[in-house]
């Protein structure tokens, strides 16, 4: 198979899809893979090493689109590649279409095959593709909102794990998964004052087992308006696979947090769950809303595009040799978790939270 590495051309999007040591693998097993130049250059990685690997390197992103049978990118296709993909062309990918209705109609017109990371789900209901970046949002998140709670930068002037004789920062978190519990890990180890919330008992139980210096808070309205006013910072990481993120925080519930209170919404990507979210980004990070400062960047992870890289690839590269080693069609007939991510097929819509969103017809894929 013709394999395509496009450069990341997202506002800051500096992480790249695949290492020469992927490009190695791919080779291995007798495909070839086209990069785009400096594809690499934001998370390390030379034309030179991409080349040594057995890659080769195309000038502009036209190039790779037009020649590649599967494009593998980081990010969502923004509007200046809508016209670039092809029918029947596989784009592998993070989507999160629930959040985007024109990228949705984009895709849909483009008859490609849009197969979602976010979506890949195991038997076991976790999501292989989407945890590595999980894992580095949840710390980020904690880092970010820490940066922002110093008065330079707008917020209260409160360092977030305190010094001996004056109380750190109160942290809530909302939602215990992937994001979650590594934000509060994050912010813990920083020495805050923690509380994670989540609706599933076994999942605060796990976290109390685990991180017994992290409260545990069953996730209710009342339950999170209690908390506000004495909060300092929230993270907002409640996520449902494929489709838009519930609002936890509404703009009357905002009203009752102090000014200078940090919300970081890490889950902007699927639509954000504060009512006053709207995605910003690493050059424009933050906005204010009733003196509340809001950090909504959707692509978080980017900020750290080495590490992110190394830990993306590391999950997606295996999925990527299916594909190119079997042909989508074959990869998902063999791996029900890998069918999970078919969210497009020639313009049909075959992921059901995705036509759910947008209210369009869903059709069951056939394999």
């Amino acid at each position: 198979m013709i394999i395509g590495v496009p450069k990341e051309i997202k506002n800051n999007e500096n992480r790249v899809a695949m290492t020469p040591a992927g490009v190695a693998e791919l080779k291995h097993n007798g495909h070839t893979v086209y990069v785009q130049h400096t594809a690499g250059e934001g998370s390390g990685f030379s034309d030179d090493e991409y080349i040594a690997a057995g890659a080769q390197i195309l000038p502009t992103i036209e190039a790779v689109y037009d020649i590649a049978e599967m494009i593998v990118k980081v990010k969502e296709p923004i509007e200046p590649e809508y016209k670039l993909i092809k029918k029947d062309q596989v784009v592998f990918t993070y989507f999160h279409f629930a959040s985007d209705r024109k990228l949705t109609e984009a895709m849909i017109a483009s008859r490609g095959v849009c197969i979602a990371y976010e979506t890949v789900r195991l038997a076991d209901h976790s999501l292989p593709l989407l945890v590595p970046m999980s894992e580095v949002a949840g710390r980020m998140s904690i880092q970010e909102g820490a940066r922002f709670l110093e008065k330079p930068q707008g917020g209260k002037g409160i360092l977030l794990g305190g010094v001996p004789g004056v109380p750190p920062a109160k942290v809530l978190v909302l939602g215990a998964g992937v994001v979650g519990r590594n934000a509060a890990l994050m912010a813990v180890g920083l020495g805050a004052d923690v509380t994670i919330a989540d609706i599933s008992l076994p999942t605060l139980r796990h976290v109390a087992e685990t991180m017994p210096r992290v409260k545990t808070l069953y996730s209710s309205r009342h339950n999170i308006e209690s908390q506000l006013p004495d909060v300092d910072l929230v993270v907002g990481s409640v996520l449902i696979p494929g489709a838009k993120a519930p609002k936890l925080i509404t703009r009357d519930m905002l009203k009752l947090m102090r000014p200078g209170s940090v919300i970081v919404d890490v889950a902007i990507d699927q639509g954000g769950c504060f009512e006053t979210s709207r995605p910003t980004t690493h050059s424009e990070p933050i906005y204010v809303v009733d003196g509340v400062v809001h950090y909504a960047v959707a692509n978080i992870p980017g900020a750290v595009p080495r590490t992110s890289t190394l830990a993306l690839t590391n999950a997606t590269l295996p999925y990527a040799i299916r594909l190119a080693n079997k042909g989508w069609r074959q990869a998902c007939r063999e791996d029900a978790a890998l069918a999970q991510g078919v969210n497009m097929v020639d313009g049909k819509v075959t992921f059901p939270a995705v036509a759910e969103a947008w209210g369009l017809e869903y059709t069951k894929l056939e394999l």
